[in-house]
């Protein structure tokens, strides 16, 4: 019997401030979904690598994870075509037309692998709102019950 081996990237979409002449420039206040991101995955991967591309990759591409809060998303992608996946993401440069620019974080085989990197990122994420907030390090706030959530959906993924 043979499996179905899959990669799975973790990426983080990190909006980009929109600009309006004479004005702050602010971050947008929009969120993005899971269907937003997998349409725009897929533009790409058709405008960079056109139907062959899309034929390689289309079958198994899958967005399993996305945290409004932190702009996470774990994908899952064939073994064989994860390389087209990998460079379509990163040449993503626009989710349902906000700008953003993604970050691969960390590729793996398994999906554990993605979950512990997906938590990892997590805390490091809260760690830097925390000290650019300039709290104590014992401080209690949202983001305690956030990162307590969001470990538990991680977790709860299955391949």
């Amino acid at each position: 019997m043979v499996r179905f081996k899959n990669r799975w990237l973790l990426v983080e979409f990190l909006p980009m401030p929109t600009h309006t002449p004479g004005r702050e420039p602010r971050a947008a206040a929009e969120e993005f979904t899971s269907k937003q991101i997998w349409v725009a995955l897929k533009q790409s991967v058709l405008t960079h690598f056109g139907d062959t591309g899309w034929g390689a990759v289309g079958s198994s591409l899958t967005v399993k994870y996305f945290s409004p809060k932190t702009n996470l998303c774990i994908i899952r992608v064939a073994r064989e075509p994860h390389k087209i996946a990998w460079a379509s993401v990163t040449l993503v440069t626009a989710v349902d037309g906000r700008r953003c620019v993604p970050h691969v974080v960390h590729v793996s085989g398994t999906i554990k692998q993605a979950q512990l990197a997906a938590i990892r990122h997590n805390r490091e994420v809260v760690a830097r709102y925390r000290a650019r907030a300039n709290v104590p390090v014992g401080y209690q706030d949202s983001y305690e019950e956030y990162l307590r959530t969001s470990a538990q959906e991680i977790e709860g993924l299955q391949d």
